[in-house]
């Protein structure tokens, strides 16, 4: 068969899915606001680009949104390395349930998820009731909207695709590297530091990635998590698109958003390639 025709539908899938929405993006971004449905007016003006210049107030937003996203990667590497050694550790048989276990919150609703959480965190969910019941606290403490809250959330949703990449790199380790580190009287600490790191540092940045690039543009967990002065660039979409309605400015926030987000998916694709 031809190669052209083998590769029809992925220019396809291509063409449709990531160009044409880009492209209509970048329309939107030229053209004017206006009353009417579409909310903007087609022509060749920046100055919704010129906004996100003038006023600090997205960059802000932009900056706040990167900085979470970060964090949010960073914890969920620190909890998915000893998962994952966990996982790996245990006998063939039973790494196939604990992946199962691992993405069963995938298995129900997103939103239902965060709800969850909202039982959880409110003034008076189960964490307060618990936390008067053993004397810690009479008044409730204030858990939900909160800075902690957004975080508990974005990390619990994102932890598979930290935890995933480090499992496979570590059930791929050659035993007889370890063993040895081992037989030269290192000890379990010194062999992960000297030998299980190294060798798995690809598979924890590329795990890094998968949760920074769509945690960058994450909406729902800020909204019904976060406080209101988390002002992180999916919500300012949100209020530019919906509230607002000034399309010009929300499509030249997602391009800006999409322009500081190339560097790591360039990244993330080498680290495929190298894989």
């Amino acid at each position: 068969m031809p190669r052209g025709i083998l590769l029809a539908p992925l220019w396809t899938w291509l063409l449709l899915l990531v160009a044409a929405p880009l492209l209509i993006l970048v329309v939107m971004a030229l053209a004017t606001p206006a009353d009417g449905v579409p909310p903007f007016m087609l022509g060749w003006r920046f100055a919704a680009f010129a906004m996100l210049v003038e006023d600090f107030y997205y960059a802000d937003a932009l900056v706040a949104a990167l900085r979470l996203a970060a964090t949010t990667a960073g914890l969920c590497l620190l909890i998915a390395y000893p998962m994952a050694l966990g996982m790996a550790g245990v006998r063939p048989a039973w790494r196939l349930p604990m992946l199962a276990l691992l993405m069963l919150p995938f298995w129900t609703g997103f939103l239902l998820r965060i709800g969850a959480w909202i039982g959880l965190l409110r003034d008076e969910g189960l964490i307060n009731h618990l936390l008067r019941g053993l004397g810690i606290t009479d008044a409730p403490l204030a858990l939900l909207y909160t800075e902690g809250a957004m975080l508990v959330g974005m990390v619990h949703a994102y932890l598979p695709f930290a935890v995933l990449p480090i499992f496979t790199a570590l059930i791929r380790l050659d035993p007889a590297l370890l063993e040895a580190a081992a037989d030269l009287g290192a000890r379990p600490a010194r062999v992960f530091f000297s030998v299980t790191l190294p060798l798995t540092l690809p598979a924890a940045a590329a795990g890094f990635l998968l949760v920074f690039i769509p945690a960058a543009g994450e909406f729902v967990i800020p909204e019904l998590l976060g406080p209101p002065e988390a002002q992180v660039i999916g919500r300012v979409l949100w209020q530019e698109f919906f509230q607002n309605r000034d399309w010009p400015l929300a499509a030249a926030l997602a391009l800006a958003l999409l322009a500081l987000l190339i560097l790591p998916i360039r990244w993330f694709q080498r680290l495929g390639a190298g894989a």
